[in-house]
């Protein structure tokens, strides 16, 4: 069993909130490239995101390395977005072929379960790294929906409630209390 679980979804739907969370209960996590990215950019005096393109081959180049990191990890590794959600941005772009496109999700494929958080306006929020509107946020849901299930993938929604809830719902999920 491919042991690599994504947690994907728009901006500001708990994606960061519940990673912590499961964390917290001993769980391995590889944190979002692009909230990292943008830090960076803006520490050095950066606009937040240089060109769409750019942006996205930075975060894929960094998605491989998580990805590649936790190959020598036999455990179960939740990942804060996965490789998928930088070729979707590609893809967006036509910045890649679609055999290119192709060959990434098949030279590094998760577990067919991929967990989608869904929009959530009541804890949606702006902040330095995250400059989308909660419109562009639904827009991003739904297009990871149709992404990652065109690629075979089976998402689930995970519902909007507690993070504890929603911790366990997915650790249930997956057949697991704790770490």
């Amino acid at each position: 069993m491919n042991r690599r679980f994504v947690v994907t979804g728009g901006p500001g739907g708990g994606k960061s909130t519940l990673l912590d969370a499961l964390a917290e209960r001993g769980n391995r996590i590889a944190p979002e490239a692009a909230r990292r990215l943008i830090k960076e950019r803006l520490a050095a005096g950066l606009s937040p995101r240089p060109d769409p393109v750019s942006f996205a081959r930075a975060i894929l180049d960094s998605d491989i390395q998580q990805y590649r990191a936790a190959t020598g990890h036999d455990g179960i590794i939740f990942f804060d977005r996965g490789v998928l959600d930088a070729l979707y941005m590609l893809d967006l772009e036509s910045a890649l072929s679609r055999d290119e496109i192709a060959r990434l999700v098949q030279a590094f494929p998760y577990n067919d379960t991929v967990f989608l958080l869904p929009p959530w306006e009541a804890i949606y929020g702006m902040d330095s790294e995250r400059d989308q509107t909660f419109e562009e946020s639904v827009a991003v849901f739904e297009g990871m929906k149709r992404w990652y299930s065109r690629w075979g993938y089976q998402t689930v929604e995970v519902p909007r409630a507690s993070v504890e809830a929603r911790v366990s719902f997915i650790l249930d999920a997956i057949g697991r209390q704790s770490a």
